[in-house]
């Protein structure tokens, strides 16, 4: 592992006591604070971060967030990459990146670039392996919807959705799905014959409800899934869709949805990501892959 100088704050880990200072750090760069997500991330993933010298808060940070066996992880998410305006441009993202690349060892890593990040990435190994499209608007669903059941899910659902998502996921995710019946406002399941065959949240973000995660089997169920949760708001509805799901995101284009931004996926020591691809619609939050 690389040695900063004596001059160089070192980079500690992160708790939730820092959550104030991360929501700062996000309003430095331009972004919202996400107190919520930030809460999230904090508990399900680790935060790293260098304090500013100062005294004013973070330099820098990012999260990481796990998956797979806890003492072997299989695959780490990294997000919520920042660092202040007034630090900007003189190496701290690189700095935080490659110490991030040290911590993981062997395990393979995954984020999702936004194309000011994306050449740094580039530079230190990361591959472009998807694209994921930021959609957000008032939504009104156009045509009829589809004929497929979806309701609240309750605490006896939550080891199928479990089951489902590993299936889905390709790795365990249980410290963060078991969160989510806290963390959404509304959680929900789509049935075929009695099982559970896909699942989506809907969690608070600003004046937003972010969609995520999206799982189902196929286009028509993550409609009626999407249309569920935006019968429960009256907030726009905010998500990000695999760009190979073309149908599900002209229909929700179709339904008062715009397109906001597009992120790269990318990978580090992987050629794909783990799972099923095609009944994965939209991840929980991009920061947490």
């Amino acid at each position: 592992m690389s040695t900063p100088s004596l001059s160089a704050p070192p980079i500690r880990r992160l708790t939730p006591r820092d959550l104030q200072a991360c929501a700062d750090l996000s309003e430095d760069r331009g972004w919202p604070r996400e107190e919520h997500k930030w809460g999230l991330l904090l508990s399900a993933g680790t935060g790293y971060g260098i304090d500013a010298p100062d005294g004013n808060g973070l330099m820098g940070a990012y999260v990481v967030t796990q998956y797979g066996p806890h003492e072997r992880p299989a695959l780490a998410a990294i997000g919520m990459v920042l660092v202040a305006e007034r630090y900007a441009r003189q190496g701290i993202g690189r700095r935080l990146m490659q110490y991030a690349i040290e911590e993981s060892g062997t395990t393979p890593l995954t984020l999702h670039a936004t194309p000011n990040g994306r050449p740094l990435y580039e530079q230190l190994g990361f591959e472009v392996i998807g694209r994921a499209e930021m959609v957000k608007g008032h939504f009104a669903p156009v045509g009829a919807l589809p004929d497929v059941a979806t309701r609240p899910a309750t605490a006896e659902d939550l080891t199928a959705i479990l089951r489902l998502d590993t299936e889905v996921f390709g790795q365990d995710r249980m410290h963060v799905i078991t969160r989510l019946p806290a963390f959404t406002d509304q959680l929900r399941v789509a049935e075929t014959n009695g099982k559970i065959v896909g699942y989506a949240g809907a969690w608070p973000n600003m004046e937003t409800h972010v969609v995520g995660p999206l799982v189902a089997p196929d286009t028509e169920t993550a409609k009626a899934l999407i249309a569920s949760l935006g019968a429960g708001t009256d907030r726009p509805l905010r998500t990000d869709i695999d760009v190979r799901h073309e149908e599900l995101l002209a229909w929700v284009k179709e339904s008062g949805l715009q397109s906001v931004a597009f992120n790269a996926v990318m990978a580090y020591g992987t050629p794909e990501l783990p799972g099923d691809w095609s009944r994965r619609f939209a991840p929980l939050t991009v920061a947490a892959g």
